[in-house]
């Protein structure tokens, strides 16, 4: 059965390890993320991540397979498992934060991240500047921004 629901503490080491390696995936242009252990990352996600943002996760037969953090109208995080990659969990994460944030959305992800970026267009997400993101990183990013159509239809374009 395919459910998205609250994160609950228990999930911690299954979404740090969610968030681990789908990043080791999607990150191969990032030296730091090559190097990120998944000891380091659930570090990050217990002190950094989980304390910050509201968390969901998506499950499939109650194994959790992707996660959407928010803080406020800001997409945090928002990971698939590469299994689980292309079969909509992106797709659902993204509608339910609109359903969380309904006034808008706004999110950064990196300028090489194609897949995250293909995702974004078609959700109705704006590209509205490039940038870089922060050290340790300081790789070449981008800020999107989702804002409903005055007819509370799916999105518009910024200008």
């Amino acid at each position: 059965m395919i459910d998205i629901r609250r994160y609950q503490p228990d999930d911690e080491a299954t979404v740090a390890a969610v968030w681990h390696r789908s990043g080791l995936a999607a990150y191969t242009y990032l030296p730091t993320w090559q190097a990120l252990t998944l000891e380091r990352a659930l570090l990050v996600f217990r002190e950094v991540i989980a304390p910050r943002c509201d968390l969901w996760v998506g499950t499939v037969d109650e194994q959790v397979v992707a996660y959407l953090a928010m803080n406020g109208s800001y997409i945090d995080r928002l990971y698939v498992d590469p299994p689980w990659q292309r079969q909509g969990w992106g797709r659902r994460l993204i509608e339910l934060a609109k359903v969380l944030s309904p006034a808008g959305l706004e999110l950064h992800t990196h300028q090489q991240n194609d897949a995250a970026r293909t995702l974004y267009d078609k959700m109705g997400f704006t590209a509205v500047k490039y940038g870089l993101s922060p050290p340790p990183e300081s790789a070449p990013d981008v800020e999107y921004h989702w804002r409903p159509s005055p007819s509370g239809a799916a999105s518009t374009r910024m200008g």
